[in-house]
């Protein structure tokens, strides 16, 4: 990681700039996407293992 930014503060211009930005930016999508993404598994999850315990005649308990 800190060649990359090595490698960015020596380019001359702004295209070094628009690199970095790039780079933010698509990190930034990335964690929100996989946040997402991950927060929905869970909520598929935890239905369904609901739906598991409730057909076995447990009841689920809620975990906070």
């Amino acid at each position: 990681m800190k060649k990359i930014f090595k490698r960015l503060k020596s380019q001359k211009g702004m295209s070094g700039v628009l690199v970095a930005l790039l780079l933010v930016v698509v990190g930034v999508g990335l964690v929100a996407g996989l946040n997402t993404y991950l927060d929905t598994r869970k909520s598929d999850i935890q239905t369904a293992a609901d739906a598991s315990f409730t057909s076995a005649g447990v009841t689920p308990t809620a975990v906070p």
